[in-house]
C-alpha cells in the first residue's frame, strides 16, 4: 500500500472510534479529532483546525440525515425561533473566530485551542458528575433571541477557532437556558451548526486552509466517513454504556491529551526559535 492509501486507511480508522465516542456522549466527535490531527497526522495547529471543521461537516450532514426523519417536529417548530437566533449568532462568531485566527501566530494559536480544549474537558467531567437537567430560565421572546444571539456568537468564535461543531457548548446551553429536551437539543443542535461550520470553512478557505485538494481525498472524506460509522455504532451502544461515567473519562483523556499535544508543540516551537534566533557567531 502506498503512502497515500495509508495515510486514508489511518484517517478511516482513528475516525471511526472517535465517531463513536462522540456517538455514546451526543456530539460529533470533533474535539478529541483535533489532538489527533496534530499528533498523529503532525498537521500545523492552523491546519489541523481547517481540517478538522471539514469532517466535521461532513458529520453533521450524515447525523442531519439520521436524525430529521425521527425529529418531533411540532417541538421543533416550537423553538424556531431560538434555533434562528443562535444561527444568526453562529455564523457572525464563526467569520469573526477564523477571521482572529488569521491574525494570531501559530504559538498563540496554541495556546488559545490549549485553553479551550482543556475547558471543554471539564465541562464534560462536570456533566458526568452532574447531568445537566433544567426546566430553563423564564424570559420573553425578544430576550430569548437576543441571548441566543449572544451565546451564538461565542460558540461560534469557538467552533471556528477549534474546528468543532460546537455541539458540547449548544446543548448544555439549550437545556439550562431554554429548557429543551435532551433529544430536541441534539437535533437542533445539528440544525444550528451546519450554517456555523459552512461559514467557518469558507473564512478558512479564503485564508488559503483548502489550497491541497489532495487532503479531502486522503484524510477529510475516509475520517469523515469513519466518524459517520463510529457513531452509528455509538448509537447502538448507548443502551449499554452509562454517558455519565463515559463522560468523565472522556473529559479527563481529553484534558490530559490536550495538554500532552499542545504543550509538547509549544516546548518544540521555543526550542527551534532559539535555534534560528541565535546568531552565527554562538552567542545565545
Amino acid at each position: 500500500m502506498n503512502e497515500k492509501g495509508k495515510k486514508s486507511l489511518l484517517a478511516l480508522l482513528t475516525g471511526t472510534p472517535i465517531g463513536c465516542l462522540g456517538g455514546l456522549i451526543g456530539l460529533g466527535g470533533a474535539e478529541f479529532r483535533l489532538p489527533v490531527l496534530v499528533g498523529l497526522f503532525k498537521y500545523s495547529t492552523r491546519q489541523a483546525v481547517a481540517f478538522n471543521l471539514a469532517v466535521s461537516l461532513v458529520t453533521l450532514i450524515s447525523s442531519l440525515a439520521f436524525r430529521l426523519p425521527q425529529a418531533p417536529l411540532k417541538e421543533l417548530t416550537a423553538i424556531l425561533p431560538v434555533i434562528a437566533s443562535f444561527i444568526a449568532g453562529g455564523m457572525i462568531g464563526a467569520y469573526t473566530g477564523a477571521n482572529y485566527s488569521k491574525r494570531l501566530s501559530e504559538r498563540t494559536l496554541e495556546k488559545v485551542i490549549l485553553i479551550l480544549l482543556v475547558s471543554i474537558g471539564v465541562l464534560l467531567v462536570a456533566e458526568g458528575f452532574s447531568p445537566v437537567v433544567s426546566s430553563g430560565i423564564p424570559m420573553p421572546l425578544t430576550v430569548a433571541i437576543l441571548v441566543g444571539i449572544a451565546f451564538g456568537i461565542g460558540i461560534g468564535i469557538v467552533s471556528s477557532l477549534l474546528g468543532v461543531a460546537g455541539g458540547e457548548l449548544i446543548i448544555p446551553t439549550l437545556l439550562l437556558v431554554y429548557g429543551v429536551d435532551i433529544k430536541i437539543a441534539g437535533t437542533a443542535s445539528v440544525l444550528i451548526s451546519l450554517p456555523t461550520v459552512v461559514i467557518g470553512m469558507i473564512k478558512h478557505a479564503s485564508n488559503g486552509a483548502y489550497a491541497e485538494k489532495k487532503e479531502w481525498r486522503e484524510l477529510v472524506f475516509p475520517m469523515g466517513l469513519g466518524s459517520i460509522l463510529g457513531s452509528f455504532i455509538g448509537g447502538l451502544l448507548i443502551a449499554y454504556i452509562s454517558s455519565s461515567l463515559l463522560k468523565l473519562v472522556l473529559g479527563f483523556i481529553l484534558i490530559l491529551s490536550a495538554i500532552k499535544m499542545f504543550t509538547k508543540a509549544l516546548k518544540s516551537a521555543r526550542v527551534s526559535s532559539v535555534v534560528v534566533t541565535s546568531p552565527a557567531d554562538g552567542k545565545q
